[in-house]
């Protein structure tokens, strides 16, 4: 039995914690804050419910796989509901596009708006699907350790793949400007832009018109209780409240943590923080990245977002509603290639009490705002305030009713608070981007090249960002320890 100490408890942490359990291993995790999971972390007020992270449920398989792994189900734990419609997008006043929850549906949808669309797009959700059986069935479970991984008579016959992009693909083969943005929108989950993205990412795709969009009851902080209830089924112990300020190392090896006056003493330490974050709190001479390393690679979008309850039902939006009015190259151009606050910002709300009337008080709604923004921005109460009536501007002019002088309440949260509360480097929101340089074995390390029993895992290293990669993650990091650090019978990992 190995004593592990695993920083964080996000959805990486909580899963490796559960792999090592399951093995034998005496695992504690240490959060930082008063709650457990991380960005999926939950805000309550008022009645209200909000998840402060992620609000999407796609890629359901790695969910079930992941609990398959241990005798159970996400029916033993939550439950699911598959959204229809999936979301809706406005491109301006009454002038929208639905997505069903099934592809003939969307189909129709696409014929309405382009004609002849429907065969095109039935042709490239059957590609997306072809990838994504190669890449989310296989490829995502490998540690990213070696090139080699990604050589296989299948990614061979798709090399070509890796050296288009989604915006290519999608822009040879569609004319319309709405359908190229509602099929370039899924990729931006991977954090990087759709002109960036190898084209073998359309499995982003598949996920989205094939496998659907779910909500589970309760909201995305249920998936987190679950996992917990699962680690503490399984042993783990975690502890709240507990930033970790250093890992001591000696001879090469990391011989634990500290946290306040407690030092935790540890066989093995697995990171789930913010890798840039982690390595600091090592010495200069067992860092693996230096800091340009850091300010070369490209990050995932940070986030401008409001958590709002409103005294009344909204009309004219469903569960996920994103407003693509503005153009969003210009966006996409304050982002990644001149960081700035974007003038016309796109934006994604969410009201998760049309679905689960859990989350909101009886005839009210709660309402999730987000506002992709490139990270380290300058952010300040009065620019929150000032692009949260951009918004709101907007959304009431698209949406056709008056929204402001329903409002309760509302609560921000931005750069400076990712940077507070999640140690996030210049305050991103999803981790490192999943570009052609940075896929597989060319991002961050899951273990450390300088201190033999150090791991690493979440959105920075492999596979990349998102609630399924991260959750994958952890598996992956819980096997490279199996690897390296065997216990003394067969592992049931």
């Amino acid at each position: 039995m190995n004593t592990i100490t695993i920083i964080g408890s996000g959805f990486s942490s909580l899963a490796a914690a559960c792999y090592l359990a399951k093995r034998g291993d005496k695992v504690t995790i240490l959060e930082k804050n008063s709650s457990i999971g991380g960005r999926a972390r939950q805000y309550k007020h008022q009645g209200f419910t909000f998840d402060m992270g992620p609000t999407w449920y796609w890629m359901p398989d790695v969910f079930e796989r992941f609990f398959k792994d241990f005798g159970k189900s996400p029916s033993d734990y939550y439950q699911l509901e598959k959204l229809n419609p999936a979301y809706s997008v406005y491109f301006g006043n009454n002038d929208l596009i639905t997505i069903g929850d099934n592809l003939d549906d969307i189909c129709i949808a696409f014929e309405e708006i382009e004609s002849g669309s429907s065969i095109k797009l039935k042709q490239f959700i059957h590609q997306a699907k072809d990838n994504y059986n190669i890449a989310i069935k296989d490829l995502v479970y490998r540690p990213g350790e070696s090139p080699s991984e990604l050589i296989t008579w299948d990614t061979f016959k798709k090399l070509n793949q890796f050296f288009s992009t989604i915006s290519m693909d999608v822009r040879k083969t569609f004319k319309n400007k709405k359908l190229i943005q509602v099929l370039e929108f899924p990729v931006l989950f991977l954090g990087a832009k759709p002109s960036k993205t190898p084209s073998f990412y359309s499995f982003m795709n598949y996920a989205d018109f094939g496998l659907g969009t779910f909500h589970p009851k309760g909201g995305m902080f249920e998936v987190v209780n679950a996992i917990k209830r699962l680690a503490e089924e399984l042993g783990v112990q975690i502890i709240t409240n507990s930033p970790v300020t250093e890992i001591t190392v000696q001879n090469g090896k990391t011989t634990g943590v500290k946290s306040g006056q407690t030092f935790y003493k540890s066989d093995i330490v697995v990171s789930g923080a913010d890798y840039h974050h982690t390595e600091n709190l090592l010495s200069k001479s067992h860092r693996q990245y230096s800091e340009s390393y850091w300010d070369q690679k490209t990050f995932a979008p940070s986030s401008l977002l409001f958590y709002v309850g409103f005294d009344k039902k909204l009309k004219n939006v469903n569960h996920h509603t994103l407003f693509f009015d503005t153009d969003f190259d210009i966006h996409a151009k304050a982002i990644y290639d001149e960081p700035q606050w974007p003038e016309k910002p796109l934006f994604y709300a969410s009201f998760p009490s049309q679905t689960d009337s859990l989350l909101a008080p009886e005839g009210q709604e709660a309402g999730i705002f987000l506002i992709p923004l490139a990270p380290g921005l300058e952010d300040t109460p009065e620019l929150r305030n000032q692009y949260f009536e951009k918004i709101v501007e907007r959304f009431e002019s698209l949406t056709d009713q008056k929204i402001k002088k329903h409002i309760l309440f509302k609560k921000s949260y931005c750069v400076k608070d990712f940077i507070e509360d999640y140690n996030s480097y210049k305050g991103n929101a999803y981790g490192l981007a999943n570009t052609l340089l940075q896929t597989a074995f060319l991002r961050p390390k899951l273990k450390s090249k300088k201190i033999s029993n150090l791991y690493f895992t979440g959105q920075l290293t492999v596979p990349g960002p998102g609630v399924p990669p991260s959750l994958i993650s952890g598996k992956l990091v819980a096997n490279l320890i199996n690897k390296y650090h065997p216990i003394n019978y067969e592992s049931t990992i």
